[in-house]
């Protein structure tokens, strides 16, 4: 297609909200002009079907929930008084604690203010609060804010030895919805274990988001911490970052959450709209499933170009493809459905895998986000008439450019600057595509079967790991090969667990089994205490 041709589409396919100074192109996605007209009766019952959800229809039947992050930042929106009631004061309690800590009302038992931050969580719980705390924070920030976002002992390790003597000023929130969450509950063990061997107590430094009556908000509780803020079972975890579990983390290291909120309502009512060329959430999901054919048979490429969206990219990867990756749609149908997202940031990318994405395999579509405002105040030149930004645009603009030439399609989401508004909007706008996609391919967005299917699996494998732990000790005269403890246990088809298990415990000291090799790797002789 001729250049002016495609100013004559990008004019005709531009969406912009002036508000928000938020664009959504989709004029390098080649759908023909009659392919909005023919997927809006599909459109229009995805826009029901959204307007059900935010009447607090049940979305999640697995397990019987409403879905109301929407009303997070609308509290008037929500089925019930009682309910918007409870978003509001939430949302009072988590200004009022943080503005308690900076004061320093709330303080560190030495009686110095809290500096650090340490966030205890997994998935939607670290995932969100971590893309907003690298995307808005600064060296201006109210506290500096660390995370423990896995069960890896070393990597907790590392987060501990940058904190260092600081530790006595640091104030934990540990993010758990059920209280149970394997991940969350083994990191706050593993923090509470570094307070007091500094000689600290750590309920005097902890803060929970929690279920009510939650394992974790009773032993908030019972062990007196500096208090507990709420986790509702109408918010997952993945849509959970405009909740007390995003919010308070934002609120202490100084972020505007004021903003953030008004960001994700202003565009909440932009994606509302019946209209589907004034809705940048339709033409996102549009987009997404003519470059799919509807069935996740292309990649989603996510291209910020943007240092402070690196993490935008790991964010979406839970929202879209926790919500999208189904094996059943609605009606039972086996489908094997999804997105697969992955992404860093340009200009990096062009000393990458962009080479691949225009000349490999045409697996994909991109999508790149465009920031306008390169910093606050005026940049240097690097050369006559160019700054540093001039080329991160350059960049963006060739490579663009250079995609389409070899018919690999993009959208461009364009925004004038990163600021709590802009984030916010980012968040509103990515959770409403995923709603809408899902409504047009037939899935249920709003459960995550195969979550729970892995985390059963795991408890499998530990309590396995229990009985050859009881066996090793019970018989500590004798060396068992993988084999040998497969038929001990009368589990001989579990014999490659039982293998990994074994050598993963000889490689730490923890349960004191020790290991001689064998000729084969498999053939090593695993015993206790030798």
């Amino acid at each position: 297609m001729q250049k002016l041709q495609l100013w004559e589409r990008y004019k005709n396919r531009l969406y912009h909200n002036a508000e928000l100074d938020l664009s959504v192109d989709t004029s390098r996605m080649n759908f023909p002009d009659s392919y909005l007209e023919e997927m809006e009766p599909r459109l229009q019952k995805a826009f029901e079907e959204m307007a059900d959800l935010e009447a607090g229809a049940i979305a999640n039947p697995d397990e019987q929930r409403m879905v109301g992050h929407y009303w997070l930042r609308a509290p008037q929106l929500a089925p019930t008084a009682e309910l918007a009631e409870e978003i509001k004061a939430t949302l009072a309690s988590v200004k009022a604690f943080a503005s308690s800590v900076h004061q320093g009302n709330i303080a560190a038992p030495d009686g110095h203010r809290f500096e650090n931050l340490l966030v205890v969580g997994i998935g939607g719980s670290a995932l969100g609060p971590q893309f907003i705390a690298d995307s808005l924070g600064s060296a201006q920030d109210r506290m500096k804010v660390f995370f423990f976002d896995n069960t890896d002992p070393d990597g907790m390790d590392k987060v501990l030895a940058e904190i260092g003597s600081g530790l006595k000023r640091t104030l934990t929130v540990v993010i758990s919805k059920s209280g149970g969450t394997k991940e969350t509950r083994n990191g706050m063990l593993e923090a509470r274990q570094a307070f007091e061997q500094a000689g600290l107590h750590f309920a005097a430094h902890a803060v929970a988001v929690t279920g009510s009556d939650s394992e974790l908000d009773r032993t908030a509780s019972q062990e007196g911490w500096l208090g507990t803020l709420p986790m509702w079972d109408w918010v997952g975890g993945r849509t959970s970052v405009t909740s007390a579990v995003g919010l308070l983390p934002a609120a202490l290291q100084g972020i505007d959450i004021d903003r953030l909120l008004a960001g994700a309502r202003i565009c909440d009512q932009a994606t509302r709209s019946r209209s589907t060329r004034d809705n940048p959430a339709a033409l996102l999901a549009l987009s997404w499933f003519h470059a799919t054919a509807g069935k996740g048979e292309r990649d989603m490429v996510l291209l910020p170009y943007k240092d402070r969206l690196l993490l935008f990219s790991r964010y979406l990867q839970q929202l879209i493809m926790e919500s999208l990756g189904k094996e059943l749609d609605r009606d039972g149908k086996k489908v094997l459905q999804g997105i697969t997202v992955y992404g860093n940031k340009g200009s990096t990318d062009q000393h990458a895998y962009v080479q691949q994405l225009r000349e490999g395999v045409p697996n994909f579509f991109v999508t790149f986000i465009e920031v306008l405002k390169d910093r606050e105040g005026a940049s240097m030149l690097v050369e006559p008439g160019a700054t540093s930004g001039d080329y991160l645009s350059g960049f963006f603009q060739g490579t663009r450019s250079a995609l389409y030439e070899k018919d690999r399609e993009s959208v461009t989401i364009t925004i004038r600057e990163i600021s709590p508004a802009s984030i916010g909007a980012l968040i509103a706008l990515y959770e409403r595509a995923v709603g809408l996609y899902a409504s047009l391919i037939n899935v249920n967005a709003y459960h995550q079967p195969g979550v729970e299917a892995g985390k059963k699996a795991a408890g499998t494998v530990l309590k396995l790991q229990g009985e050859i732990l009881e066996m090793l000790r019970r018989q500590p005269e004798r060396d068992f090969t993988c084999a040998d403890m497969a038929m001990t246990l009368a589990r001989p088809e579990e014999v490659e667990t039982v293998f990994i298990i074994l050598r993963h415990l000889a490689a730490n000291p923890s349960h004191g089994v020790s290991v001689t090799a064998g000729e084969k790797v498999w053939e090593n002789r695993f015993s206790a205490g030798k």
